[in-house]
């Protein structure tokens, strides 16, 4: 049960976390590219609002889809750390069990919440009306879903 944490060095739980920031990051991205195209819309207009969020001014430059894409790969690295290290020194008995892979996309719907119902629409309003609530919650529960099978998969290999 505790193989997450058991034996394993901070630097091994942080690669997994960001084995599972970049595989969430990556579902977040496909998700929203298919769902703005079939809505007709352009997933570009999200990395700008990323660049836009993070560095104002930044929405129009030529980089703007670019720098919008590393900044949410970089955080979405960060988060799958934060996420790593939490569930490994803080709740080392849910480690491969179903309860872990609900807490973890839980923790994502929490990290969603506060993003787009407290940050951003005091940061950059403009930037939550770019993919309605429902789509923007379903990018964040199939990163927790991407991150809890990253994890799931090492508990099981590492057992």
């Amino acid at each position: 049960m505790q193989a997450m944490t058991k034996g394993r060095s901070t630097r091994q739980i942080l690669g997994v976390g960001l084995i599972a920031g970049i595989m969430g990051g990556v579902a977040e991205i496909a998700w929203i590219a298919i769902y703005l195209q079939l809505q007709g819309g352009a997933s570009s207009d999200v990395a700008r609002g990323i660049a836009e969020t993070v560095f104002p001014g930044t929405e129009a430059a030529s980089f703007a889809v670019v720098l919008g894409l590393v900044i949410h790969m970089a955080l979405a690295v960060v988060l799958g750390g934060a996420v790593a290290a939490l569930f490994s020194r803080a709740f080392p008995r849910l480690a491969g069990t179903v309860t872990e892979f609900v807490a973890v996309v839980g923790a994502l719907v929490a990290v969603w919440a506060m993003n787009f119902l407290v940050i951003l629409p005091i940061v950059n309003p403009a930037f939550v009306e770019i993919v309605p609530y429902a789509a923007s919650l379903t990018s964040k529960v199939l990163f927790g879903v991407a991150a809890a099978m990253v994890f799931h998969h090492y508990n099981k290999t590492r057992a």
